[in-house]
């Protein structure tokens, strides 16, 4: 845990642009991230159980229109 308090404090440090910055890369990371493990879920038919349930509401006329 040191080692997420010293980032801590270097993050509570930073100037609002440098945190400007710092907050935009970050999000960028954690999409891709993301991403990533959503096509790791994807190839390991992780969701297809999602997918199938999705579907069974559609059909069963239990969706809306966006």
């Amino acid at each position: 845990m040191k080692n997420l308090d010293r980032i801590e404090q270097q993050i509570q440090a930073l100037s609002p642009e440098e945190l400007a910055a710092f907050r935009t890369w970050f999000l960028e990371f954690d999409w891709a991230a993301w991403d990533r493990q959503l096509e790791r879920d994807s190839v390991d038919e992780k969701l297809d159980h999602v997918i199938d349930t999705a579907r069974a509401e559609h059909e069963a006329g239990h969706t809306k229109p966006l």
